[in-house]
């Protein structure tokens, strides 16, 4: 199975690197990781090209995006799963599923705040969007309000949570 994990740096998608990790064993095989961060691009403006290249421009994109990915690769390692590190530039939603149909995931796993509907309603989604458009599964991980990543240094500390009924609330789309 091949699974792009999309982070970016934040809480909520250490979350589902944490859930991904924990539940790695789930599967016949260790899944493939492709490690996904997406940067918005720079807006163009007048002149802009004058003043920074388009090598300057792409290395500041994969700082940013390393930036990014720092966390997640090196919890991943830390588990023995095995990843390949992308940086992408475009929107968001649009970029991960356009990725993850070229490179034959299976399954898209992110991170989420968990909004209310109405806000979601109001202000839009990363991540609804995503279900929207995706060509395959979307896994949205969210976690209770009493369980932090930071908490979950290991996979047997998320196994004693699960058992002690404060389980992530996972929801799926195909």
């Amino acid at each position: 199975m091949k699974i792009l994990l999309a982070v970016d740096g934040s809480k909520n998608a250490m979350d589902a690197v944490e859930c991904l990790i924990a539940h790695a064993g789930w599967y016949r095989e260790r899944p493939a990781v492709e490690l996904v961060t997406v940067h918005l691009p720079v807006p163009k403006l007048p002149n802009l090209s004058k003043v920074v290249g388009r090598k300057e421009l792409q290395r500041y994109y994969e700082e940013e995006g390393a930036a990014n990915l720092a966390r997640a690769a090196k919890r991943l390692a830390g588990a023995g799963i095995a990843f390949e590190k992308r940086v992408l530039v475009g929107g968001i939603a649009e970029s991960i599923a356009a990725h993850a149909d070229r490179n034959g995931c299976d399954l898209i796993m992110i991170g989420t705040r968990g909004m209310s509907a109405t806000a979601n309603a109001l202000l839009g989604s990363t991540a609804t969007k995503l279900l929207h458009i995706a060509r395959v599964p979307v896994l949205l991980v969210r976690y209770a309000p009493d369980v932090k990543s930071a908490a979950l240094p290991h996979a047997e500390h998320f196994q004693s949570l699960t058992s002690a009924g404060r389980a992530p609330k996972i929801f799926r789309s195909m």
